[in-house]
């Protein structure tokens, strides 16, 4: 799950926003109760910039629903560290090869940034609670943006995608382009709280299979659904418009995806109670016209290469400076 840190910067909307805000102090900085964790031709990084750089992938991890447990630690400092070390290596080459960054793209940036909160108050709050400040975050927007100069530069200017490249990974690649099977379909609930106990819930067993007799005497479903429905899809009368595999709980999904267009499912029991279900429209899988993939598939492809040539590159670079690590600290 830990990719190495550097790679997933790939163009500037995404580089600036992946930053760790911390400065990488020169030696005559440092106070003494700062220890270095490595040195970087001159350049230190400090036991709390990889803390603070740690606990920010950490915070980013569980926005997206992954916690990381002490046995990823380790593995994630290192991943860090590195991605500090590759940081600053790419920094210093971006002065070498005479980066300058326009001031306007810096304030643009920083009004990005800032726009996240809803008051300068609490900006201030956010940056004051993670020993930040905005001349800090602002340097690191220059420095991001040098970055992301010299890998132009150097990179992603002199990268090629022919029209046969393109062509020749989706003939290639057939699934990675299939739209999955879609299904339009409606539903009747009729809820079972998760506390019911057997007499709420043979009730509830016997509304829905009344409304079940009365559909195959014929009356209407969207009719019923919109009187007896007790979801939220009740006033479409229980249309739940289309949706594809994975975006139902599975007995849902399962008795759904199972049915005719027109059909009209047997009781099917979720978590949330009784369900009679009704398939309007059934779209099967099918190949993604090629036209209307090739500008992306031409992004992922020169992507890819830059993220190949950005680890070549750093190398080199690592190959050329001098690099001191030191132990990394628990915890």
């Amino acid at each position: 799950m830990l990719k190495r840190y550097f790679k997933i910067i790939l163009a500037i909307e995404v580089f600036i926003r992946l930053l760790c805000f911390t400065p990488m102090l020169q030696a005559e900085d440092l106070s003494p109760s700062q220890k270095t964790i490595a040195n970087v031709n001159g350049s230190v990084i400090t036991q709390a910039d990889l803390f603070r750089e740690i606990e920010r992938v950490k915070q980013q991890a569980a926005r997206s629903g992954q916690f990381l447990d002490e046995s990823m630690m380790l593995k994630l400092k290192n991943d860090v560290l590195e991605g500090l070390i590759d940081q600053e290596l790419l920094y210093q080459e971006s002065i070498k090869n005479g980066v300058k960054v326009d001031n306007g793209l810096i304030e643009k940036e920083w009004g990005r940034i800032a726009d996240q909160f809803p008051s300068e108050i609490e900006l201030n709050k956010a940056l004051t609670s993670q020993n930040l400040s905005e001349a800090i975050i602002r340097r690191q927007i220059e420095r991001g943006l040098a970055i992301n100069q010299l890998i132009n530069d150097k990179i992603v200017d002199k990268i090629n995608v022919s029209p046969k490249e393109i062509r020749d990974y989706y003939d290639n690649n057939p699934k990675a382009f299939m739209e999955p099977e879609e299904i339009r379909a409606s539903h009747i609930l009729i809820k079972v709280e998760p506390n019911a106990d057997q007499a709420q819930r043979d009730s509830a067993l016997n509304k829905i299979k009344e409304l079940q007799s009365r559909l195959q005497n014929g009356e209407d479903f969207a009719s019923l659904a919109k009187e007896f429905s007790e979801g939220p899809s009740k006033t479409g009368g229980g249309d739940l418009g289309k949706f594809k595999r994975g975006q139902m709980v599975k007995p849902f999904e399962d008795a759904a995806f199972a049915l005719k267009r027109g059909e009209i499912s047997d009781v099917v029991e979720t978590k949330f109670g009784f369900h009679l279900i009704k398939v309007f429209e059934k779209n099967p899988e099918t190949l993604i016209d090629y036209e209307k993939v090739k500008v992306k598939l031409e992004n992922y492809i020169r992507q890819g290469k830059t993220q190949d040539r950005i680890k070549v590159y750093l190398i080199e670079l690592e190959r050329e400076a001098k690099i001191v690590r030191f132990s990394l600290p628990p915890g």
